[in-house]
């Protein structure tokens, strides 16, 4: 019987030997093994590391990169819906408050998605930050669709929540909805074993 041994996940290494002006088919491929290997690779109890690589990525490693491997990928296969879960991670790191005001102004017309977010009441800029990073943490779990579920409940009420303050800007009201949306049905094809 050989022994088994485990993939490494990317580490720096890997991003850096994406070379400017790379081909985009193989920037594309490179991130969906990358995409693959993080949200399918082998687990065992103890994946501590993991899920702390996997939380800090966009912060290790640059939402730039990120954005090079994952942004145009499909918003229906695993890629796009990484890109998107830590698009939302960074935004709410970078404006929590405006996050939280948000929040706080949409859950009142979306209450079946206030209870799947999951964000306590009243949410502060602390409690959205908690939430992204709960949801993050989850692309190693076992219920990658609930995950998938809470950030577009998040995006969902968000968005609204920005389209009902006076300051809101619609267009990306529409976007943070239009983002639910897309998350909404990754969750669906991740239930079905169909989300690549």
């Amino acid at each position: 019987m050989t022994e088994f041994k485990r993939p490494s996940l990317p580490g720096s290494a890997l991003f850096e030997a994406q070379a400017d002006g790379a081909d985009p088919a193989e920037m594309a491929a490179a991130g969906h093994r990358i995409a693959n290997l993080l949200v399918r690779g082998p687990r065992s109890g103890d994946d501590q590391g993991l899920v702390d690589r996997v939380l800090h990525l966009a912060d290790e490693e640059g939402l730039g990169v990120i954005a090079d491997l994952w942004s145009h990928a499909a918003a229906d296969s695993l890629a796009g819906a990484l890109w998107r879960l830590y698009l939302l991670r960074t935004w709410v790191y970078r404006q929590p408050e405006q996050a939280a005001r948000e929040f706080a102004a949409g859950k009142a017309y979306a209450p079946v998605h206030e209870v799947l977010a999951g964000v306590v009441d009243p949410p502060g800029p602390e409690e959205v930050i908690a939430l992204v990073d709960t949801v993050v943490r989850g692309i190693v779990g076992a219920d990658f669709d609930v995950t998938l579920d809470r950030a577009a409940a998040f995006a969902h009420i968000v968005g609204v929540g920005r389209a009902q303050l006076e300051s809101g800007d619609p267009q990306s009201a529409a976007k943070l909805v239009d983002t639910a949306v897309h998350l909404r049905r990754a969750a669906e094809l991740e239930r079905s074993d169909r989300l690549h």
